[in-house]
């Protein structure tokens, strides 16, 4: 196989283009439609309470607003349920694009206004990534309303610290108290497809709704509820069945293939979304990317990345096993990889297949009618 191209911009505004070709119904809400005081509320009623078996923890007086105190070179937090990442500022559709480019967030009104495939699709090319709330970032420039930032824990070989892309200032936020806690404390990692942050134990005062895979400081822990830190915001509590708790420096156990797959097909049915890597929509390589990072292991962002540039083992179709990631070209023989999916077994494939449609099971042999099948990466899993 000859080369990738040079340019590996191309391989993804171009070559994955052609691939997008073809809405979770899941509510969101912002913080700021709950008051500080609310959000700090322990489950006495009184403000900062951690509850039992939980350590105090500092509140700062004012918090940090979201969109201010942003220095290029230097490191901030999404602020939001998840943030999108665009090729370049003041390019989106006010009247489509809009409730994902507010603080609060309203991603279920974002795609509930692409319904139709057209205009779903016209974001192919437009948007690069996203990150989730607490995702670290380093800012590189401000214009005006926009911050261009790379994404750290998203890797891809166009920048070494991370994936780049530009995103609303207020998205984020300069939060030192956090970003100590998120490097050197416990986390919680959202299992739930969704779960929604609360200000106290009982649920009330609800906040910012959070995604699969989000990763949070956790201040302290009670029987029924973990206790944790939101950046730019008040501590807030998640229902303990919706996360699960790491000791600092803890890392996941290495997953099975069964794993992986299970974890997929809880998304099944979950409307393709360009640039996607949250429980509100996916695309090809987000979708794969974000089931191996759930469970610890760290792959390149995009597919011909992932199959190219994340040091994993060639592998030849007649040897193909499940949990297995398997590329399509944009041409038969081509290098540029626009597409890829989770091999099942039996010639069976799961995917973020295009705009048109959603997350599926479907024959690989009946996905590659144009015969543009590139080649097999595996990841080294337990079992």
């Amino acid at each position: 196989m000859s080369p990738m191209p040079t340019d590996p911009r191309l391989t993804r505004r171009d070559g994955l283009r052609l691939a997008a070709t073809g809405t979770a119904g899941l509510a969101v809400a912002g913080l700021t439609g709950v008051s500080p005081a609310a959000l700090a509320a322990g489950p006495t009623g009184d403000p900062g309470a951690a509850g039992a078996g939980s350590a105090p923890a500092h509140v700062p007086a004012e918090l940090p607003a979201p969109g201010t105190g942003l220095v290029p070179g230097e490191a901030a937090h999404v602020a939001v349920t998840a943030t999108t990442l665009w090729v370049d500022p003041w390019t989106e559709r006010p009247d489509i694009d809009g409730p994902s480019l507010s603080n609060p967030v309203d991603l279920d009104a974002w795609n509930a206004n692409m319904q139709d495939t057209e205009t779903r699709r016209w974001l192919t090319g437009m948007l690069e990534s996203q990150a989730v709330l607490g995702s670290e970032v380093i800012v590189d420039e401000i214009d005006g309303d926009w911050a261009h930032v790379v994404v750290t824990a998203q890797g891809t070989p166009r920048d070494p610290r991370g994936y780049p892309g530009w995103v609303p200032t207020v998205h984020l936020v300069a939060d030192g108290s956090f970003a100590h806690r998120a490097a050197d404390g416990p986390t919680a990692t959202v299992t739930a497809l969704t779960s929604t942050l609360t200000g106290t134990l009982s649920g009330n005062h609800p906040g910012i709704d959070v995604s699969f895979d989000t990763i949070l400081p956790v201040l302290g822990r009670t029987a029924t509820a973990v206790r944790v830190a939101v950046p730019g915001g008040r501590p807030a509590y998640l229902p303990k069945e919706d996360v699960v708790v790491r000791a600092a420096g803890e890392t996941p156990p290495l997953p099975t293939a069964e794993d992986i797959i299970a974890t997929g097909e809880r998304f099944l049915g979950l409307r393709y979304l360009w640039a996607g890597v949250s429980a509100y929509g996916f695309d090809c390589s987000g979708y794969t990317y974000t089931l191996f990072h759930h469970h610890g292991i760290s792959i390149d962002r995009d597919a011909g990345d992932q199959m190219n540039h994340s040091d994993l083992e060639p592998v030849e179709r007649d040897d193909l096993r499940r949990g297995d990631l398997v590329f399509f070209a944009t041409e038969p023989g081509g290098d540029s990889i626009r597409h890829v999916a989770l091999y099942l077994g039996d010639d069976q494939i799961m995917q973020a297949p295009n705009a048109e449609r959603s997350v599926e099971i479907m024959s690989l042999t009946e996905y590659d009618v144009d015969d543009e099948y590139a080649g097999a990466r595996r990841v080294a899993l337990a079992g």
